[in-house]
């Protein structure tokens, strides 16, 4: 499910080499020991056009031949995101996004919003996952917020024949 597939994070692992990362946070930590660098405070992370912000964003690596390789994102705190591809446009917001690089797996938690603005496609879930590589992609709700699916179907067809 092509839709989904799109998170910043992803788009940010795959473009590292080629384009300037740039994060602005009111603090950071790192503990090189666990792998682990923590941003805090109205985090910015953007990338060419690519947008996230959320309150924290942690950035797990391992040691490779390379340097350090991140394995896994977490961004948390009002979490929202804008994402160009060079076929698709996305937004999306939700209280967690969980992005692993390695397995290309995403997950937005709590609250999620996925839209395909080139399509108007609109996702709404407490829990949004997607698999790149199996393509696999699932939706949760609750009994007060079910899933929501939003398509705006192209009904050109019968407003000629209307007419």
């Amino acid at each position: 499910m092509k839709l989904l597939s799109f998170l910043l994070l992803g788009v940010i692992a795959a473009n590292a080499a080629s384009d300037k990362l740039v994060i602005d946070a009111l603090d950071f930590k790192m503990d090189d020991k666990k792998g682990i660098s923590i941003f805090t405070g109205d985090v910015k992370m953007k990338m060419s056009k690519d947008r996230l912000n959320a309150q924290k964003v942690e950035i797990f690596f391992k040691d490779t031949n390379d340097g350090k390789t991140p394995t896994k994102y977490i961004a948390t705190g009002k979490v929202d995101f804008v994402i160009n591809t060079e076929e698709k446009h996305f937004i999306g917001n939700g209280e967690k996004l969980i992005y692993e690089p390695a397995k290309q797996k995403y997950q937005v938690i709590g609250n999620g919003y996925l839209e395909d603005v080139n399509t108007k496609r609109k996702i709404y879930g407490e829990e949004i996952f997607v698999d790149q590589v199996s393509g696999e992609a699932s939706v949760k709700g609750t009994e007060k917020k079910p899933v929501r699916f939003i398509i705006n179907l192209d009904n050109n067809d019968n407003t000629k024949e209307n007419n």
